[in-house]
């Protein structure tokens, strides 16, 4: 298999998965042991970057109207709690970078987290059923969904658009599309934020010189297609339908992972 086609299955994997709640990284992790190659934290990031592109496009509309009419009360509000979200994801995301934290190289807790996480993702939309539907986001919505992207970044497998949206859910923000929308909107300067830091530490630490800049354009390129598609599908289906299907998905495979993984894997 040459590593263009690598390249662009990877940009394929990340498109399908960024937003679905099911992990990106877990899953880049996963193919990247099952054959197709391990790849610099920049590429990751890089077309990690590529999906959020996507999603900024599909939102576009939503986003210039809280930057032009930001004098309305409830779009300063609603935007004052996006940067809020995003400002506790970056301030702990330093902290957790100072004290040294990097992706696991084992297969292992990635498996747990898709197993935990699909078993938790039932389990909170059986609660936010309970609830009143919401549309609002509250400050407690805010701040939470905030602290759960980290969470979500610092244990690979747990999934930032899953964790985020039932996080939404069960603080208050019962309703599906406004829980989405605002988890969607909070992950866009959070993603450009992390491919932005991770492309200085590589110009700084030398290792731009070592990037194959050609193979993250084309992950880059593939990975907004294909999210632009999955994001548009995802919006959809949820308007009458619940994500059990997809809670379903990570129980079987990391139950499969953890069947499959040989002892210490």
């Amino acid at each position: 298999m040459s590593d263009l086609i690598r390249v662009i299955l990877l940009g394929i994997i990340e498109g399908i998965t960024e937003f679905l709640p099911i992990s990106s990284t877990g899953h880049l992790l996963i193919a990247e042991k099952f054959g197709l190659g391990e790849r610099s934290d920049l590429f990751n990031v890089g077309i990690q970057a590529g999906a959020i592109l996507a999603v900024t496009l599909i939102y576009w509309s939503r986003i210039w109207g809280l930057l032009t009419q930001w004098r309305d009360p409830a779009n300063r509000d609603y935007l004052f709690k996006l940067i809020v979200a995003f400002l506790i994801t970056a301030v702990l995301g330093l902290v957790a970078t100072h004290y040294g934290f990097k992706l696991p190289e084992k297969l292992t807790p990635i498996a747990w987290a898709l197993l935990l996480g699909g078993i938790w993702m039932i389990a909170a939309e059986q609660l936010a059923a309970r609830q009143v539907e919401r549309s609002e986001v509250s400050w407690r919505v805010a701040i939470l969904v905030g602290i759960a992207q980290i969470v979500a970044g610092i244990f690979p497998g747990t999934s930032r658009s899953g964790a985020t949206i039932f996080t939404a859910m069960l603080a208050g923000t019962s309703q599906r599309a406004a829980a989405t929308e605002f988890a969607f909107l909070v992950g866009i300067p959070t993603m450009y934020a992390a491919t932005g830091y991770e492309l200085l530490k590589a110009l700084k630490g030398g290792g731009a010189a070592h990037e194959d800049w050609t193979a993250l354009a084309v992950g880059f390129v593939v990975s907004a297609i294909v999210a632009f598609v999955a994001v548009k599908w995802l919006l959809g289906y949820i308007r009458s339908h619940r994500f059990t299907a997809f809670a379903i998905y990570r129980i079987a495979l990391g139950g499969a992972l953890l069947l499959w993984i040989p002892a210490g894997g």
